[in-house]
Order: C-alpha cells, then structure tokens, then sequence
C-alpha cells in the first residue's frame, strides 16, 4: 500500500466508516483496482446511492484509468454542486481539463478559478506546458529499468545506504500484522546488494530500524547523522497511539548505527512523510499537510542542531509547494528534487526539479517524458556513479508493465536531470537618483526579436522572468513619461542554471528637460562657438552627445535645433552663420546614430531672437552679446513623451 494511499486512509477511513456503509466501489478504490471501482460505483450511481465521496472516488478513478473527459465532467459536476469543493480536486479537475482541451481553451477556462492561481502557481503552470508542449526541447535520454527487488505488492521510497538500496515495500511476511484497509502487510523497510549494472539483488528486512508491529517506511540514511531517518506508526510499544477522533497518525524518528531511537516529529493530530536530511545546512525537510499550507501535503523543513529539532516547521513556499500535493524531498548538487500531483504535469504524480537560489527556488521543471508518465512517478533519488561518468538512480511509479502496484526502477543518464534556465532579473530605477520605478513594463525578446514574456515592475521596482536557456535574448523596458531600455546580451556557456542580473534605467523626461524662453529644452550646459565659426569642438560635441543619449532612451522624441546670434556683424552674415551651426549640430547628431526623424527642423535665426537690448546699434558688454549667442535643441513632441 503506497503512501500517499495510506494516507487518503488516514484522513478519510475513520469519517468515511462512520458516515456510511462501504461498498463494492469502495473495496475496489483503496485496491488501486480503479477499472473495477468504476463499474461498481457507475451501477451504484444509476441506483442514486452514491456520496459525494464516492462520486468523487468515481472521479478519481476516472482519472487514474487517463479518461480525462469523463474525469474533467464528473469534477466539474461536483464542483457545479459546492463550489466550496477542496482544493486538490480542483487541481484534480484542472489536470482533466487541461488533457481535453487546447491550451487557449484552458486558459480561457481557468478564468473561473482565479482565487486558486497564485501568482507563483500561475507562472509555474505557463512555464512548464511550455515546456511540455516545446517540440524543440530536447528530452533527456533516460535509461531506466525494473529492478529485480519488486514484488506483486507496493514497493516504494527507495534510499541509498553504503552498498545497499534501502526500500519500503507492503510485500507479504510469514508473520505479522495485516494493515486492513489495504489487506497487505504493515509497511516495512527492506534492503539488497546494489549490483555492478545498478540491479539489486534479493532484498531482505532491514533490521537496523527499531522494532514494530506496525508501518517502518521511507527511510533515508544520514552519513552526518550516523542514523537512519524513517517514518513510523504512532505507538507506544505494542499499542497505536490516536487521536480524539481515533486516527492514527505517522511520526518521523531516527534510528543510530547503534541501535539508540528517538522521535524526531511526533504529533498525535498531523503526521508526517518522506524525512531527507541535508548535511550541509542541518535541515530536515519533510511532507506533511497542516492547516494554513497552500493545497495537500506540502513540503517543510525545520533546523537542527545535529539533529535536535531547533525550529518550528517553515514552508517551503508557493514556488515549489501548490494546490496539489508535494512529497518525497531530495536535494542533490544545488537542486531540489521533489514529486507533485499538480496540473499542469503528465498526469497523476509526476517528479520535478528546482535550482536552490540565494532567495529561495527558481521555477519548478518537469524532469519530461523521459522519466515521468502518465501515472504516478514520485521518490527520485540520485548520484554521480564516479566510475562511468554517469548519473545513476532510482525511483517508484505505479506506471504500466511493472509487477506490483508499486515498483522501484532505476536511472542512467549522462547530464543530471533538469532543464537548463536562466533567470533575468533585476530593478527599475530612474537613474538620475536611482529611485525604484514601479509599473515599468518590461520585454523579454529572443533573437529575432519575438517576445518570450513580459512583465511589470512592482513597487520596489523588481521584476524576474525564467526561461528554458538560450544564449541570445535581449530586454527592454518603458514606463509613460520615461526613457526607454533595450540591451542584448549573450550567454558564452551553457550551464545548469545561469542569473542574469539586469539593472533598467528608465531616465525621467522631466530629469532631462527644462524651460527656457518658453520652450521645453535639452537640459544642456551652454556651449559656444568660435567667432564667425560652425566647427563643432571637443566641448560642444560632449553636450551634443548628452542630446545623443536623449534620443536612445526617448526613440519617438523630436526636436528641433535653433542656433542664435549676437547682434554684431551683418544681418544677412549672422544669419547664415546661424544656419551653418544649426546644420553642423544636426550633422554631429546623425553621425552619433541619431535618426534623421528625430530631428525635424533645424534653422539658423541669426540676430532676429535676441533676449535681451543688445540689437544693432546698442552699446552692450561682453557678457550681454554672449547670452544672446545660443544654441537651443527644442523638443517638439514633449506632451506626448510625458
């Protein structure tokens, strides 16, 4: 009996015996017999004397034989009825839809339920059927085989242990107790010899774990901790320990080399699953559902000190726990391997992996077709076999072709699992005083200019995109009133998981203008000519490269150059002296990229706009002509660019 199911049992038996009189339906669900449940509960369903339960047992099993239109229609029924219904059958429900229809049908659908999609659940789905759709994407070449361990019954959770495989299996004993609702042997936890070619031999009892009557399962050997980590029964000896509604609940303990165990997680009321321990950080992650989590089981962690529970159970978050259920934590070279019933997968439990970052988990990735199917694929676990270069592991799934309701395959792979990613993220800011811009929206496009996704920057003005890697992509941004961005950027090397780290500066049009004579200007520092010259010099280039850089940030500006004179020298002299510079400022303008529609007029006004008294024939200082020799660059559009 697989874990998961055990716990379908767990949660509902004890309400479930005592609300109603089982039938054949029912005998036939909790067997896994799901073709032979559907008859049951269909005969049963014409008689009108099927629960909401069982309707939904009637659904599940639907699911489970991959009829996703009679699935989808019994859920939707259902939920048409309480629309209070739990959230995994809702996930349930959107995992039969999104098999029956296109993807925009599905989107369009999932318009019903937008109090169920969280922002992270929202961009885990859109990512990874994507991915799952993506004919280009290249699957890993998986070598998988059943491995000579299984038997007719579940065999389930393996875990390494030195030379050994360590396993659960429901295998029928000689001797023992008999779990009931599954008509199968408590669970227990088995060990065999892993062979050259990664088979292992005939497996026996491990009897390193302490003694019990009752269910030993999911073990997970700790070199660091010198112990083995399992979940058991609640008991205290002989006798199972319940709670005030007489359920029986799952504890984890820990088992040393020398025989001496503890309870690590108890609790009478909640139990707990698939304890891993990481050395590196001391945290022992787990599965369990508590109230307040974000679907079914979730997965947890708490710190340690050498084992000595230190903390509170803390969330793993919405990026890697979802509506549905999440089990089975094992992390390996810097990822989070872990297996979740959510909908968007191939259908029932499929495994997934995510990068562990400085602040929490890049998305989730379907580890594909190559490993996962239809059915449930949960327990990976894996290592670097130094030997032959390859990837070796293992995994349980109930998929088609085994021998048991359970069984334990094995893995070879050249690259570890997981797709490449790359992340790009960064801030919005005003570069003028680095201030975060909030609802800039910002582009991600591929190399021919197609885009890939887009987003919005929020208050602190971060935004964050994940994409399947690529090594060319570019990004642009623009807010209202704003420059705009653009940047390509080239990835040289091909790894695992890459962040980019792209700061936006969206300048502030007003931060680049000002008013003078009653024009909206360049903000620029004045800059003269030679007497009776055009040249354009080192000094006026440098401003004129300040209107350059204008442009590329504001690519719909339009401007308009004016060039000035003081009074002295003629009047027809002074005008086409202005003329020349005005054309001299346009000329270094385009030959710094500036398009010829940025500048839309360009005129000489010689003596005909001083701004002061100093016209022909009026004695003025020094300082009196210059303020009339000028050079203004206008900005004729700047209604429509703020």
């Amino acid at each position: 009996m697989k874990l998961k199911a055990i716990l379908l049992f767990l949660l509902m038996f004890s309400a479930f015996t005592n609300a109603q009189k089982k039938s054949k339906g029912d005998y036939f669900f909790f067997e896994y017999a799901y073709k032979d449940a559907i008859k049951e509960y269909t005969k049963e369903l014409s008689k009108n004397s099927l629960s909401n339960q069982q309707y939904l047992n009637l659904a599940d099993s639907y699911l489970k034989v991959g009829n996703y239109t009679k699935a989808a229609q019994l859920y939707e029924k259902q939920y048409q009825k309480d629309t209070t219904l739990a959230t995994p059958y809702i996930n349930k429900l959107l995992l039969s839809i999104s098999k029956t229809k296109s993807r925009q049908e599905f989107t369009s659908y999932t318009e019903n339920f937008s109090n169920f999609f969280s922002k992270e659940l929202k961009d885990n789905a859109d990512f990874n059927f994507e991915i799952l759709e993506d004919n280009t994407n290249k699957e890993q070449d998986f070598l998988l085989f059943n491995c000579y361990l299984n038997s007719p019954q579940a065999d389930f959770s393996p875990a390494f242990y030195k030379d050994e495989l360590l396993f659960t299996s429901g295998r029928t004993k000689a001797k023992g107790k008999i779990y009931e609702p599954s008509g199968e042997s408590y669970l227990d936890i088995y060990s065999g010899k892993v062979q050259a070619d990664g088979d292992v031999t005939v497996p026996t009892v491990f009897k390193r774990v302490a003694n019990s009557k009752y269910h030993k399962a999911t073990p997970f050997y700790s070199e660091a901790l010198k112990g083995i980590i399992y979940m058991l029964s609640n008991a205290d000896g002989d006798n199972l320990l319940f709670d005030n509604k007489g359920k029986n609940t799952l504890a984890i303990g820990l088992v040393s080399e020398k025989g001496k165990f503890e309870y690590l997680l108890r609790d009478l009321s909640t139990s707990f699953y698939y304890p891993y321990y990481e050395a590196a950080t001391s945290k022992l992650y787990f599965a369990a559902n508590f109230e307040g989590g974000f679907g079914g089981t979730d997965i947890y962690y708490v710190h340690t000190n050498n084992g000595q529970i230190m903390s509170a159970p803390i969330n793993l978050g919405p990026k890697i726990n979802s509506s549905g259920n999440e089990i089975a934590p094992f992390i390996f070279e810097g990822s989070l391997f872990f297996s979740s019933d959510i909908f968007y997968g191939l259908g029932g439990m499929d495994m997934y992996t995510s990068n562990i970052t400085a602040d929490g988990f890049s998305t989730p990735v379907n580890l594909g077709k190559g490993i996962n199917s239809t059915y449930d694929d949960f327990g990976f676990i894996i290592k670097k076999n130094e030997a032959d270069n390859l990837y070796v592991g293992y995994f349980s799934s109930n998929r088609e072709g085994g021998k048991g309701k359970d069984d334990i395959y094995g893995f070879k792979v050249t690259e570890k699992p997981g797709l490449k990613t790359i992340v790009i993220k960064g801030v919005v800011v005003n570069p003028a005083n680095n201030r975060a811009i909030e609802e800039a929206s910002i582009t991600l496009l591929d190399e021919d200019e197609n885009i890939l996704k887009q987003a919005v920057s929020d208050v602190e003005g971060n935004y964050e995109f994940e994409i399947p890697f690529r090594k060319g992509y570019a990004v642009k941004a623009y807010k209202k009133g704003h420059g705009r961005f653009y940047e390509k950027f080239l990835q040289e090397e091909e790894v695992k998981a890459v962040t980019q780290n792209v700061k936006i500066g969206l300048p502030f049009i007003q931060d680049v203008v000002e008013e003078k004579e009653n024009k909206t200007v360049i903000k620029l520092q004045k800059f003269y000519f030679a007497k009776g010259s055009s040249t354009i010099t080192p000094a006026i280039a440098s401003e004129l490269d300040k209107v350059a850089a204008v442009v590329v940030n504001f690519p719909n500006i339009r401007l308009k150059v004016e060039s000035h004179t003081n009074s002295r020298g003629s009047d027809a002299r002074n005008l086409a002296l202005s003329q020349d510079r005005a054309t001299a400022v346009k000329n270094y303008l385009l030959s710094k990229g500036v398009a010829t529609d940025n500048v839309a007029e360009y005129i000489g006004y010689g003596e005909n706009l001083v701004i002061n008294q100093c016209k022909n024939g009026v004695y003025c200082l020094e300082f009196l002509h210059n303020q009339n020799d000028r050079t203004l660059i206008t900005v004729l559009n700047y209604d429509e660019l703020n």
